[in-house]
């Protein structure tokens, strides 16, 4: 064979095996985006308390490139049973169901983990009581005209929906808001900003000695001394530099379908066993990469830690993390093996949301009871090298010399401020120099920046809740 035809037969084998490689992905496009939106639907209708209708729309919306396959897509409500199903071109079946204190899990046609619950233990909040029972008034004129700008809909899409804002000064909540049909014991979902909580419950396990934050983590699949994953440490798992090869989950939109970690979301019963399987991509803590993967695994060591089944994560993030602060209104969801859904699927109230916050601007403290490590909220919000996103463990920050960093800060944002990020329009800002915590959820896209009206928001309230007499400017 001539040089110039082992060149050609190399590049079009290439060239073939990337497109193959593609169709497979491609194939799973249907009941990825199906089980996305059984999964959204599920739990804002059975946990919420929301219209199917509203929440699919709203959701659907707020996604680029998924009015291209909503027209084809159906979904179905059985509220006797409690469950969702929703498919693509009359395939692509994706079902979800719901469980009593469990919100809803994707069910693949496998049983289903053990749902027993554990019984509730009434417990006194540690975290002084941020606000009575009523919904608090903007506490003056500047934040009530916060709260007008970010929830006014801008004349033409993309539309904001912002569905909830509570906003904390120095311990105890000055303004809120709620859209229809939301209140103050409303669940929420947080989408990606469930990673915050996950990574709180990783401190607390850290602080009680059962895991350590820079030594290789427990999972049986990378003990072998030659496996290179032998060495991925809960650190990196926490700031994304395992460098597991999932792909990426920056982006919310239909071309996401084709990344890896979508296919562990929304098609594999063990999420984590599906993480853990994985090769490395690149050599651990040397390249920034944000996945999914990084949270399921972390939510299988915090599931191991505290006795292997869901009863026993649900019995530990109530007497660790949510009794301590108060968070009445939480949903835990699940994987169908158990494992709880770390990377996107805790709900949680606007207020519950917002005593995250408090508990970190508090470094770490609830009263006087110690939930994290000392410091860890400051690791928290320390910059992770090559995030240009600016994000830290856990927790996204304007820390450090990130592109993002300096976008936020050039928009507004003070410099300290460190937030939970979830997808569409979910926040929970931390700002220590104000003594201020923001939370703030809605159905907006995540493109154009500024779609949500946080920078906005962010600004007003700053302003607001600082002596300056008048809003910060435009959103």
């Amino acid at each position: 064979m001539t040089r110039k035809k082992l060149i050609l037969t190399l590049v079009a084998t290439t060239a073939l095996s990337g497109i193959a490689f593609s169709a497979a992905r491609a194939r799973d496009v249907p009941r990825v985006a199906t089980g996305f939106v059984a999964n959204v639907i599920c739990s804002e209708t059975f946990v919420s308390g929301l219209s199917p209708a509203r929440v699919f729309s709203e959701t659907t919306e707020a996604m680029p490139g998924t009015g291209l396959i909503t027209w084809a897509m159906d979904y179905q409500v059985d509220r006797t049973r409690k469950d969702v199903t929703v498919t693509l071109f009359g395939v692509g079946r994706s079902h979800a169901v719901y469980r009593e204190g469990l919100g809803c899990t994707l069910d693949h046609g496998e049983t289903l983990a053990d749902a027993a619950l554990p019984p509730e233990k009434p417990q006194a909040a540690s975290l002084p009581e941020i606000a009575g029972s009523a919904i608090v008034a903007p506490q003056s004129p500047q934040l009530a005209m916060a709260l007008d700008r970010a929830f006014a809909e801008p004349a033409e899409p993309p539309f904001r929906r912002t569905r909830a804002v509570v906003v904390i000064k120095d311990g105890r909540v000055v303004a809120e808001r709620y859209a229809d049909g939301i209140g103050i014991d409303t669940p929420l979902l947080g989408f990606s900003a469930t990673k915050s909580v996950i990574s709180a419950l990783i401190g607390i396990l850290v602080r009680e000695g059962k895991l350590t934050r820079d030594q290789p983590v427990p999972i049986a699949a990378w003990q072998r001394q030659d496996d290179p994953r032998h060495a991925i440490t809960v650190d990196q798992l926490l700031r994304h530099t395992a460098g597991l090869a999932l792909g990426s989950s920056l982006q919310a939109s239909l071309a996401s379908a084709l990344e890896p970690v979508n296919r562990m979301k929304f098609m594999e019963r063990d999420m984590a066993a599906f993480a853990e399987s994985f090769p490395l991509e690149s050599a651990p803590g040397r390249v920034w990469n944000y996945h999914d993967g990084n949270y399921l695994v972390l939510s299988h060591l915090i599931r191991n830690a505290a006795g292997g089944h869901a009863a026993d994560v649900l019995r530990f993030a109530r007497q660790e993390l949510f009794g301590p602060l108060g968070m009445r209104n939480v949903v835990m969801q699940f994987d169908a093996s158990g494992t709880p859904e770390g990377s996107s699927q805790m709900m949680a109230s606007a207020r519950d949301w917002a005593r995250l916050g408090l508990l970190y601007l508090n470094d770490g403290m609830a009263g006087g009871r110690r939930i994290l490590p000392e410091g860890w909220a400051a690791y928290s919000a320390s910059a992770t090298p090559n995030a240009w996103v600016g994000y830290g463990a856990g927790f996204w920050t304007n820390l450090g010399d990130s592109f993002g960093a300096n976008y936020r800060i050039a928009h507004g944002w003070p410099r300290d401020a460190y937030f939970a990020k979830g997808t569409i329009g979910q926040y929970v800002i931390i700002v220590p120099s104000e003594r201020l915590v923001i939370a703030r959820l809605g159905r907006s896209p995540n493109s154009p920046p500024d779609a949500d009206g946080v920078f906005g928001l962010v600004r007003d309230v700053v302003a607001a809740t600082s002596g300056k007499t008048k809003l910060a400017g435009g959103n």
